[in-house]
């Protein structure tokens, strides 16, 4: 690729994952841009056999390397071109990442690190770092008490699960509290060891961008669901984990009592944030959350996913719970909508929809739900 034919070069780690697939498309119909495709092509996430979607392969301004991202010697090339990098490389599974604490550190933290031990070391032409942060950083997130105003409970213990005590309470008072929207003043409170590796990246990502004069935005995204999105691997994406059973005639266990909630984005949206991430040029070191801002519970989606592919098997509730979850937490938009413009378009009826007729369109992949659950339950990390 030639840096002369674009004004941009864009490097995306992790860029064969659906939101990197989906961005690599939308910035390269814009001709505007060089783009590096940087990824390992997990098998978790792509299967054995990895297939890359063939609309990358049609444009010219994309390129595409197949390595990991914690091989500095492999990304030293597309790190020394680039001018904007988008960093979604990361283990994602929140249960998963409770008993792969060490390989967890290295993919989303060290690997971070070894990044920016790079450009501090190196010459580069890094202008600005897109990281791709988690919800999950909040742990529990807002809620409001009607003594104490806003607070922010902490993670449910063990044995408030075991005793099925699935609300969190005031932590002044242990009174009853309703969720809010969670704002990004909201006080930092990783309840699983990804999200304390996603809280990690973002302060290795700020502290080194102030350091190194580079601009930095991180998004802090939601449950991002759509079409591309993986449907091999059990620990994460609740909606294609469910569409797999609901195909294959099975029942959806629910955890909990089906009420908790989480806040869904589809991927487009995500894909319009990042693009204004990368095209606004007055942020010099800014943090949004990126989601729809309204919270969707379990049960509810998952009786949507089996209207959607016209399932016979209606969710069930089953009072299990896994060590790390958290129970609400859905995005206050404020400042990415004042800052950015940002507005999410995709209604969750219509992504749902959109999204079945992708998943109808694949091969039908194996179920690994269970085996999952098993490899947690072994562990005592799931009831």
């Amino acid at each position: 690729m030639s840096k002369q034919s674009y004004k941009k070069t864009i490097l995306i780690t992790g860029g064969l994952g659906f939101i990197g697939t989906n961005l690599a498309i939308s910035l390269a119909e814009s001709t505007g841009y060089d783009i590096c495709l940087y990824d390992n092509l997990s098998p978790q996430i792509h299967g054995v056999i990895p297939i890359i979607d063939p609309r990358l392969l049609q444009f010219e301004n994309i390129k595409i390397i197949r390595a990991d991202v914690n091989n500095l010697s492999a990304l030293t090339d597309c790190l020394t071109i680039a001018d904007v990098i988008v960093h979604l490389a990361a283990e994602t599974g929140t249960a998963q990442s409770m008993y792969q604490i060490a390989h967890y550190n290295n993919v989303n933290s060290q690997a971070t690190a070894q990044m920016l031990d790079f450009l501090a070391n190196n010459p580069h032409s890094v202008k600005k770092i897109v990281l791709a942060s988690s919800r999950s950083i909040y742990g529990e997130g807002a809620y409001r008490c009607e003594t104490h105003g806003t607070v922010y409970p902490t993670a449910r213990t063990a044995d408030q699960l075991y005793k099925q005590q699935w609300d969190p309470v005031c932590p002044v008072c242990q009174s009853s509290i309703q969720p809010i929207a969670t704002p990004e003043s909201a006080r930092p409170s990783p309840a699983s060891i990804y999200a304390a590796t996603k809280y990690a990246q973002e302060d290795l990502i700020r502290i080194a961008g102030d350091c190194l004069n580079i601009s930095t935005t991180i998004l802090r995204f939601q449950n991002v669901y759509g079409a591309g999105q993986s449907l091999n691997n059990p620990y994460t994406g609740i909606l294609s984990i469910f569409s797999t059973r609901i195909r294959r005639g099975m029942s959806l266990p629910i955890f909990e009592d089906g009420a908790e909630s989480r806040d869904f984005i589809h991927v487009n949206d995500i894909v319009h944030a990042i693009r204004l991430a990368i095209e606004h040029t007055s942020i010099r070191s800014e943090t949004f959350n990126v989601g729809s801002g309204q919270p969707t519970s379990v049960l509810e989606i998952a009786n949507t996913l089996v209207d959607a592919f016209k399932g016979n098997i209606r969710p069930h509730v089953t009072g299990q719970y896994r060590l790390g979850d958290i129970r609400h937490c859905y995005a206050d938009l404020s400042l990415i909508k004042t800052t950015l413009g940002f507005e999410p378009k995709v209604t969750l009826q219509q992504g749902i929809e959109d999204f079945a007729i992708w998943v109808l369109s694949q091969p039908l992949p194996e179920d690994g739900l269970d085996k999952a659950n098993e490899q947690l339950k072994m562990r005592k990390m799931m009831s």
